[in-house]
């Protein structure tokens, strides 16, 4: 509904009839003798049957809207003005709090202070059993936030503009999840990591289920499951979490799933991610997220097109070589320890240990 339900109700409910229309308009105006006879015209004659029409549909809308209330069909929905610090953000929401900066709210903030205040109530629910907070942010994620830094800097009196639903969990995922795609700054990592989430939590991990109640594709929902399943260590390669798109994102989601690929893809992530970050301390900008996507679709072939490398030798403080890799394939590691070498037990174990986290980085360990 484009207006809020409280504006709908008063329109239904109020006690003002349509305004007659001017005797100047209602009739035309005679000028000539006194005993002249005024001709009716036509627009005189159908004005007092409109007026009556629109005294009977007013009343009859009235008596509509009361018999709907007092069904309970149409609710009247209260607005409370709430401390921020008072309530808490549900955690099922796709949006992720700690994200939210001044700056990706700046218009929202601004908007909020040229209107006097926040004009679209947020939806909340009642909490119970928590000493701290007495409702739960459903839909309103960034206005709550933006609210609060307002009362953090000159507007202590600003108030959180809330209305009170009663929903359960599953409602209410469906009601925040309806107010964020519209939203575009969600992003498509954090609303499919939501939906993963909310698959196994609110659907008992049916996804026809899911998306029949979400009304989506159950095709597209596949593939948000798929792409939130992107680890972390991988999603640190990128700039930021945000720029992790569905549509490109997907190929990188199902090439993790060889084994073998996902080992050489994991390794790249992690030399990528130590150059971000490297790149950002630096204050330079970092690897585009296309480019990114590319080594570590790319990373696979690339090992197995890149020449081999001389066998990994393990050398002792004195120079001395302690143990050498002779092969490592998918029937195993051959090693090699060198006698003479003046290594000790200890030694040894330290150079194995290295010897298989350096194969593992390289995507040629034991778990390959």
């Amino acid at each position: 509904m484009a207006r809020k339900q409280s504006d709908y109700l008063a329109a239904l409910l109020s006690d003002e009839a349509e305004a007659p229309a001017p005797a100047s308009e209602a009739v035309n105006e005679v000028v000539g003798e006194a005993e002249a006879e005024p001709i009716p015209s036509p627009a005189a004659t159908a004005a007092p049957a409109r007026l009556e029409r629109a005294r009977g549909s007013t009343l009859l809308g009235r008596e509509t809207a009361l018999a709907r209330l007092a069904s309970g069909e149409v609710r009247q929905v209260t607005q409370l003005l709430l401390d921020p610090a008072k309530v808490r953000i549900w955690p099922g929401n796709a949006r992720l709090y700690q994200h939210l900066t001044e700056d990706n709210c700046r218009e929202l903030i601004d908007s909020i202070i040229a209107e006097g205040g926040q004009k679209v109530p947020a939806v909340v629910r009642r909490v119970e059993g928590d000493p701290y907070h007495d409702y739960e942010v459903i839909a309103g994620t960034r206005r709550h936030f933006s609210i609060s830094w307002l009362r953090r800097h000159s507007y202590p009196d600003m108030m959180f503009v809330a209305q009170v639903a009663q929903l359960d969990d599953e409602a209410a995922f469906r009601l925040a999840d309806l107010e964020n795609r519209a939203r575009k700054d969600v992003t498509d990592l954090e609303r499919a990591r939501n939906y993963a989430e909310a698959l196994g939590t609110h659907y008992g991990s049916h996804l026809t289920r899911m998306a029949e109640r979400l009304k989506l594709s159950k095709g597209w929902l596949s593939k948000m499951i798929k792409v939130a399943g992107i680890p972390d260590d991988i999603i640190e390669a990128f700039p930021s979490p945000g720029e992790v798109q569905l549509k490109p994102a997907y190929p990188l989601a199902q090439a993790l799933d060889n084994h073998a690929a996902a080992t050489i893809i994991h390794a790249e992530a992690a030399r990528l991610a130590t150059t971000q970050r490297e790149r950002r301390a630096a204050g330079a900008p970092p690897i585009p997220a296309v480019e990114i996507l590319k080594r570590l679709l790319d990373a696979p072939r690339v090992a197995v097109s890149e020449p081999k490398e001389e066998p990994f030798t393990w050398t002792t403080r004195y120079g001395r070589p302690a143990l050498t890799v002779q092969s490592a394939n998918r029937q195993g590691i051959t090693i090699r320890f060198h006698a003479g070498s003046g290594a000790d037990m200890e030694t040894l174990a330290t150079a194995l240990r290295d010897t298989l986290e350096h194969l593992e980085r390289r995507g040629m360990g034991l778990q390959q």
